[in-house]
């Protein structure tokens, strides 16, 4: 019941999303422009409005709902394999590292490697938090959460640095756009990019959602269970980052989203992953398509960076997570 609302619910988000904006058009003319190029009719609209739908909302608002779909996924995830309520999908120091990736190609210009850059330093960032755990004695959670922490805050001290040392005149805005999250500009490449890591990651990690729950006793009840704990985890662990680095690459860094959406739907659904790893990914596509909208329509015709928008509304609602659970208990 509850992944068909949602279902619903994220097509007409999707349709009043790419309504809204200074140009008013129509829900029955945006799904006119979508059949048109998919082949099937013709569009009743102009060339520019028809732009509009297809060539700059379109892309934007089904970007918004991959992005936000992955992080809540690779939350969720998280959570359960570190036995952490607190865990996010930047926990492993994937958003410092993607950070960096990316300021660093906006300062020396070569905006269309962006995506690449970011992507790669968020793959940089797990390998070395790995090898930092791994040195430090083995790879155990705890360990790799700390690692995590370290390479975190070394990569964010390297990204001021570089802004420091050569960020200039309008770059500074760009840069500051990007670190707060941003899908302004998102186009159909960017649809691309998170749309396939959710088929390709995203969709496998949520059928493990079985081996998930094994995890929620700890790694001897797990293996009691036949599950293979050290490579279910690593292989796990590194298909959220996976997911998370691709998401990142198109989006910044977007705080909230896998933190509080888990928790919210657990309330509801309780903690079978096999449920709450779909519908955490339909709840996170509805809340950062409003997020989005809501960043670009809030202020217009200035847009704020939607990461601002998701740590307001995020926050008091994890606060209110956190309430409800400490009075539970």
């Amino acid at each position: 019941m509850w992944g068909g609302l949602l279902v619903v619910g994220l097509v007409a988000s999707i349709t009043f999303a790419v309504t809204l904006g200074p140009a008013e058009i129509s829900a029955g003319e945006v799904w006119a422009s979508v059949l048109h190029h998919l082949g099937i009719g013709e569009s009743p609209l102009s060339l520019l409005r028809d732009g509009i739908v297809w060539q700059l909302r379109m892309p934007r608002v089904l970007t918004a709902a991959a992005v936000g779909a992955g992080l809540a996924i690779a939350g969720a995830v998280m959570q359960a394999l570190t036995r952490n309520s607190l865990a996010d999908p930047y926990l492993l120091g994937l958003s410092s590292g993607a950070s960096l990736g990316a300021v660093s190609v906006l300062l020396l210009g070569v905006t269309i490697l962006l995506p690449i850059a970011a992507f790669g330093g968020a793959l940089v960032a797990l390998v070395l938090t790995l090898l930092i755990a791994s040195a430090a004695g083995g790879l155990t959670p705890s360990r790799t959460v700390l690692a995590g922490v370290a390479v975190s805050s070394l990569g964010a001290a390297l990204t001021s640095f570089v802004i420091f040392w050569t960020a200039k005149g309008d770059s500074y805005r760009e840069i500051l756009n990007w670190l707060l999250g941003s899908l302004a500009g998102a186009g159909w490449s960017a649809v691309a990019i998170s749309c396939g890591a959710i088929a390709l990651v995203g969709i496998p990690i949520m059928i493990a959602g079985r081996s998930l729950d094994a995890f929620a006793f700890g790694d001897t009840a797990a293996a009691a269970l036949g599950i293979s704990v050290g490579r279910t985890r690593w292989t796990l662990l590194v298909a959220t980052a996976l997911l998370t680095g691709a998401m990142v690459s198109v989006s910044g860094s977007i705080g909230f989203v896998g933190l509080v959406l888990p928790h919210a739907v657990r309330l509801v659904v309780g903690s079978r992953h096999r449920v709450l790893l779909p519908l955490s990914a339909l709840v996170g596509a509805i809340f950062l398509i409003w997020s989005d909208t809501l960043a670009r329509t809030l202020f217009d015709p200035r847009e704020m960076p939607v990461g601002i928008i998701t740590a307001v509304i995020g926050a008091p609602l994890f606060v209110l997570l956190l309430t409800r659970k400490s009075t539970r208990v």
